[in-house]
């Protein structure tokens, strides 16, 4: 099984022969030198200071991995997106049809919100069961969510989606045991260790999202919900809307409610927040373990982890785009 691998010491990433090692010190600087198992690696994940050189990408593109770069505070600032192996042509021109064609879009579109907002419902659904007060932001959601599928263009689909998320992190000081009160939702820097962990697990959404598009036959360029960007992999923001909630949401609350992150584990300055090394080990060891928790799949049959899930998202949108199969956007549904 493929698994992703985080390097937060600082050291050099280099190619010998056939092998990727890690170089690295320990306490008494004395050198170390690590084989990373390539065959079983998906995505690399630089947390650290890391040397590299043109050989070592070619080693990766070579291998067909990923590399996603975070930087000394754990934000993400870009990723190593090799050569796609897994080109269509045909593809790619119905994919370009798709976003051109305003009505084509639209289905798609929203059908990620739909999905993205029945995933937050669920979430709240279960801290009902638990006597939270969140009865009224289910309602105002399922409000918003009968407008879906009314709606004439992007921006307003847009609108709704933010009312949706507004709503949503309005409830964090209900279900969340915290010290402080949450207000609002801050992204460029996050201001606080609730905005942190939020801005932190998206990333990795998004990261993760992104490894798996590479490795079907979909341009992660051209997008349908956000417009494609010069600067950025717009499909991956679009498909991590479904799955923020699922994955990134529910890691933040189990290590909130479990106190199982503390304030140690934040470096809070002016209007500024990020999480130590620590903490990103922490809510990393979190997030891995939840990408590898299998569920029963209903249609398939069997068991399929929640990383596999995005795989299979990506594949039910290729085939919707070919018109093989309509596309419904994944729900959960335990």
């Amino acid at each position: 099984m493929e698994r992703d691998y985080y390097i937060f010491k600082s050291g050099r990433l280099e190619r010998k022969d056939n092998t990727l090692y890690l170089e690295t010190t320990d306490e008494n600087g004395q050198l170390i030198k690590k084989p990373i198992p390539v065959e079983a690696v998906n995505s690399i994940y630089l947390m650290g200071e890391i040397d590299l050189n043109t050989r070592l990408l070619d080693f990766l593109a070579q291998n067909n991995i990923v590399l996603h770069n975070f930087n000394y505070y754990g934000y993400y600032s870009g990723s190593y997106y090799p050569r796609e192996y897994l080109n269509s042509g045909f593809l790619l021109v119905k994919q370009v049809e798709h976003y051109k064609n305003k009505n084509l879009r639209l289905k798609i579109a929203k059908e990620i919100v739909s999905s993205a907002a029945h995933n937050i419902k669920n979430n709240l659904k279960h801290y009902q069961k638990q006597n939270k007060k969140v009865d009224n932001a289910i309602f105002d959601i399922e409000n918003y969510e009968s407008k879906i599928y009314s709606v004439n263009d992007i921006p307003e689909l847009m609108a709704i989606e933010g009312h949706i998320r507004e709503i949503y992190y309005q409830t964090f000081n209900e279900i969340l045991k915290l010290q402080d009160e949450f207000t609002k939702r801050v992204k460029n820097p996050p201001d606080n260790p609730i905005n942190c962990l939020i801005s932190f697990g998206n990333s990795l959404v998004y990261t993760t999202v992104l490894s798996e598009i590479y490795h079907t036959h979909l341009n992660p360029t051209i997008s349908f919900l956000h417009e494609p960007g010069t600067r950025r992999f717009s499909l991956s923001l679009d498909l991590a809307e479904i799955f923020k909630p699922i994955l990134s949401d529910k890691v933040t609350f189990k290590l909130i409610n479990n106190q199982m992150i503390k304030p140690e584990n934040f470096e809070e300055k002016l209007n500024f927040c990020y999480l130590k090394e620590e903490g990103r080990k922490l809510y990393i060891r979190e997030f891995d373990e939840r990408l590898q928790t299998t569920i029963e799949h209903r249609e398939l049959k069997r068991k399929v982890s929640y990383r596999h899930l995005i795989r299979l998202e990506c594949y039910k949108l290729t085939k919707h785009i070919l018109s093989e199969k309509e596309y419904k956007a994944f729900k959960a549904w335990w």
